[in-house]
């Protein structure tokens, strides 16, 4: 069975090297040319390893690198970058790559990297299924279910709520859901964050179900067991 790659570049002629290469090496590959699309095909998981630019339009890659992990994907990731000094490579891992490769680079270096990764065992990888009480969230299928019913969650609805999810039986802040989920800092004074709460406990919570979001006055936010 092929491996499959999710190849986000704007480059068409690094696309075209790139995708020929890794098709030839055996390699399903889906190609995004902006970090939005490539954002949002890689949430919405089925892909064993992603190849990521650096500078993108609409979205750059480490602004998409973040969100994806702050929404629990844990696909490893290959960025590549123009930008090459050692500060950068840092940057880029303590972002949550798993890998850096500075442009210009050989095929056979990026093909040695990525089966590198893909080598990697499975039980290294963060889980997939997240859980409270029986709330069930999997991050590789993008679905979401409390008991046998079906939770249809909006995408910035199911990062929040795998955020929450990942840290459970801990205080998240509104600054930590802000700076995660949208990459920026908002007016302190913006209701964002509460009203995709409102929206999130209405879903999560259904008829006679106990609620899991708790607030934590004058703190912030935590998802635990039913007390």
């Amino acid at each position: 069975m092929s491996r499959c790659v999710l190849l986000i570049e704007d480059d068409t002629t690094m696309a075209d090297y790139i995708a020929r290469g890794l098709g030839e090496a055996g390699y399903a590959v889906e190609r995004c040319g902006t970090g939005r699309d490539g954002l949002f095909r890689a949430t919405d998981g089925g892909f064993d390893l992603v190849i990521l630019d650096r500078m993108l339009p609409e979205l750059d890659g480490l602004s998409v690198l973040r969100s994806m992990r702050a929404a629990g994907i844990r696909t490893p990731v290959l960025m590549l970058t123009a930008l090459g000094s050692v500060d950068e490579r840092v940057r880029g891992l303590r972002e949550g790559a798993d890998d850096y490769l500075a442009k210009p680079f050989s095929f056979a270096e990026l093909a040695a990297r990525a089966e590198a990764l893909l080598r990697r065992p499975a039980e290294t990888r963060d889980e997939t299924v997240l859980a409270c009480a029986d709330l069930r969230v999997d991050l590789a299928t993008r679905r979401a279910t409390r008991g046998s019913r079906e939770i249809a969650l909006r995408p910035r609805e199911f990062q929040m709520l795998a955020y929450l999810l990942q840290r459970k039986g801990r205080v998240v802040t509104r600054t930590m859901l802000l700076e995660a989920l949208w990459d920026y800092h908002f007016d302190p004074q913006t209701n964002v964050i509460e009203v995709h709460i409102s929206k999130l406990r209405k879903k999560i919570d259904g008829p006679g179900e106990p609620p899991l979001i708790r607030t934590v006055r004058g703190a912030g936010y935590k998802i635990d067991e039913p007390g």
